[in-house]
């Protein structure tokens, strides 16, 4: 049986959206899914409420090498192997998710931020096919107009020790992401190959950097054959990053939930009211509970004739 685990970096301003999220994976994913989620040692506390057999909750700081401390009285990290700039918390976010998927056992990682939440039943065979695990690849989606995104190919290229590219690239960046573990750990030791560093120091020394985008061009143009990947440029997430929504507009949008799509997610940095979410995504649970009970009905009365 293929495994797969589901892995969320949080801290404190986004608790009440992990709760929510944690709900939908426990509520959607098969029993033998579990979530791990990572947040700094200070919201340990808050976040161990959450813990239970199938969800694990796990301090960031265990997943980084001891080289990396915290500067007093500051949040960010200083890498000692690389001490001339502290490791900001969105690089720090990064690291901690390779270092996770990296170290996993399961044959899928899924990862899942905080203000994502699952609207459809998923198991692990949703993101594999013939033994493949999915990665998410939209073609020419980076060009000019994307700026950072086309200077996160820039830093990956130069990770992986390949020449420099033209732009339109492939978009590899969504909410959601599936990936192989072993292409990770194959991954990592070709950028300490490359770099003649630690995988975490190569990166902790970049300005600009996607782990996602390092994971898609070296899936398309390093990874060997034992690499068991398939692109697909369907997200299975719904996704909106800007919108304030109101509650009828958040639910509008989530009546655009694609027939593939297994989540959604509105931003936690759209300004949009927690009750509003939960209220739209309820809405919508209650729409999709009712339409699966017609079809149910509807079925059963089609097969009695």
């Amino acid at each position: 049986m293929t495994r797969m685990t589901i892995v969320t970096p949080s801290y404190r301003p986004d608790f009440e959206l992990c709760v929510d999220l944690n709900r939908s994976v426990l509520q959607y994913a098969r029993e033998c899914v579990e979530h791990h989620i990572l947040v700094p040692r200070s919201d340990y506390k808050l976040f161990s409420s959450l813990a239970g057999p199938r969800t694990h909750v796990r301090c960031r700081e265990e997943l980084l090498p001891t080289s990396f401390v915290r500067v007093p009285l500051t949040h960010f990290l200083l890498n000692l192997r690389w001490p001339f700039l502290p490791v900001r918390g969105w690089i720090e976010q990064q690291i901690v998710k390779l270092a996770a998927a990296s170290a996993c056992t399961a044959d899928v990682v899924l990862l899942v931020d905080s203000d994502v939440q699952f609207v459809r039943s998923f198991s692990a065979a949703t993101f594999v096919q013939e033994g493949a695990v999915r990665f998410y690849r939209l073609p020419n989606g980076v060009d000019v107009r994307l700026p950072h995104h086309l200077r996160w190919h820039e830093c990956a290229r130069r990770l992986l020790g390949l020449p420099p590219g033209s732009p339109p690239h492939p978009d590899y960046i969504s909410s959601m992401v599936s990936c192989d573990p072993a292409v990770v750990r194959q991954m990592l030791a070709h950028v300490e190959t490359t770099t003649g560093l630690p995988w975490s120091t190569a990166i902790s020394k970049q300005l600009h950097f996607s782990e996602w985008t390092l994971y898609g061009v070296f899936v398309d143009e390093l990874a060997d054959a034992s690499a068991s990947a398939f692109a697909s440029d369907q997200p299975l997430c719904l996704g909106d990053w800007s919108t304030t929504f109101s509650q009828e507009k958040a639910e509008e949008f989530l009546s655009n939930v694609g027939a593939a799509d297994v989540a959604a997610m509105i931003s936690s940095k759209s300004g949009t009211a927690l009750s509003t979410r939960r209220a739209a995504f309820a809405t919508w649970r209650d729409r999709w509970k009712h339409r699966a009970t017609l079809a149910a009905t509807l079925f059963t009365q089609f097969a009695s004739l």
